[in-house]
Order: structure tokens, then C-alpha cells, then sequence
């Protein structure tokens, strides 16, 4: 087994029990649940950004750690940027294309991808379908156009 391999699973290992552990203790607590339904996503324009949506579920994007959706119009594209916060996300629907490192990675829906340390990269919805992203955001939330693209020139 070579070693990627071996830090991928001792990783997924530690990730289940970390999770079991975890249901453990807050079944023992009583626990929590938060639920909302599709019908309940309120959805609200991102000021100052044309093509994109935002519906807040968890947290404050604004402030600190939180969950949401992103919605971008199909056709919307972005300009190579990043973002502080290290985030994980889910496409929902719509077919997402991410420019990194100077290639393309095209993820239609169910298809997931994490960005930490700032990584740089342009983002697209393909046309024909709004792309619908769950955020998993570990940090207050912005975007940080890089030095040289149009949106970083004012």
C-alpha cells in the first residue's frame, strides 16, 4: 500500500470513530437538530454580485463558520480569486467548472471539492442549468480577487 493510500484510509478511519464518538455523546445529551425544508431556503441577491444567490442555513457567513447555498446563473464566471476561509462544498445541481493551477476540473452535481490555504482559482457555471453549491465554510466568508484580474482593478 503506498503512503497516500495509507493517510487516506488511517484519515477515513479516524473521521468515523471521530463521528461516532461524537453522535455518542450528544445522544447521551439529548443532542440537537436543526431541519429546512426546500420550501423554507430563502434565497437573497449577493450584493454587488450579478448572477449570484445566497441562502444562509447556518452560522453567519459574515461573521465566522457557517452552511449555505450558493446559486450562480447558468452561464455566470467569476475571475481567478480566492477566499480566506478554508471550505468545503457540494455541487447540488448545475455543472460547475474550476479553473486551478491552470486546468479545468468539471464537476456536475454530487461532486465535491475543498479549498484551504487560500487557493487560488476561477470559478463557471456551465449554461443551461443554475449551479446550486452546500458550503461548509470555516471562516467568515469573502472573496479576494487577485492582483491583475479585472474585478481586482478599481
Amino acid at each position: 500500500m503506498n503512503v497516500k493510500r495509507t493517510v487516506v484510509v488511517s484519515g477515513a478511519v479516524a473521521l468515523v470513530l471521530s463521528w461516532s464518538a461524537w453522535g455518542i455523546a450528544d445522544a447521551a445529551k439529548g443532542g440537537a437538530a436543526v431541519f429546512v425544508a426546500a420550501s423554507d431556503v430563502k434565497w437573497s441577491d449577493v450584493p454587488g454580485a450579478p448572477g449570484i444567490q445566497m441562502a444562509r442555513l447556518d452560522g453567519d457567513p459574515a461573521k465566522g463558520p457557517s452552511h449555505f447555498l450558493l446559486k450562480f446563473a447558468g452561464g455566470f464566471s467569476a475571475p481567478l480569486h480566492h477566499h480566506t476561509a478554508d471550505h468545503s462544498v457540494t455541487v447540488v445541481a448545475g455543472t460547475l467548472v474550476l479553473d486551478v493551477d491552470g486546468k479545468a476540473q468539471k464537476l456536475p452535481a454530487g461532486s465535491f471539492f475543498t479549498f484551504s490555504q487560500m487557493k487560488r482559482h476561477a470559478t463557471r457555471c456551465e449554461a443551461g442549468a443554475d449551479c446550486v453549491l452546500s458550503m461548509d465554510v470555516r471562516g467568515a466568508w469573502d472573496v479576494v480577487p487577485e492582483e491583475g484580474t479585472a474585478s481586482a482593478k478599481k
